[in-house]
């Protein structure tokens, strides 16, 4: 809950809200509306004070952090899908004789042109 979250980090139940209200924290809500915070939400306020804390970046800063971490993690994540991808291509085609590309580029036809002499 709000009051406990805020007693425990130090900080004062409207602080969490703006965090709220700028989207920097997202916790779920209770039937009663209740903000409850998951112990991923608290590892992300942790984050969000020591930036500030200790670091003394502002909130506009701390929202470009924590969009950046987001989307290098979801690169990390794509790039371990393709390594996979390739890892189990790579072992499947070994052998097969067809080829071993893991794209297959169409054929190309050159033709040759005569230059005119002007």
């Amino acid at each position: 809950m709000i009051s406990s979250v805020a007693e425990t980090y130090g900080i004062h139940p409207q602080t969490l809200r703006l965090y709220e209200r700028l989207g920097l924290l997202t916790p779920s809500r209770s039937e009663g509306n209740t903000r409850l915070y998951t112990e991923g939400d608290l590892n992300r306020l942790q984050l969000i004070l020591t930036l500030t804390r200790e670091m003394g970046v502002n909130l506009a800063g701390v929202e470009v952090i924590l969009n950046m971490r987001a989307k290098m993690e979801r690169m990390q994540t794509q790039l371990e899908e393709m390594i996979a991808f390739m890892r189990h291509n790579a072992v499947s085609r070994v052998g097969s004789g067809s080829g071993n590309a893991l794209v297959r580029v169409p054929g190309v036809n050159l033709v040759r042109s005569r230059r005119q002499a002007q």
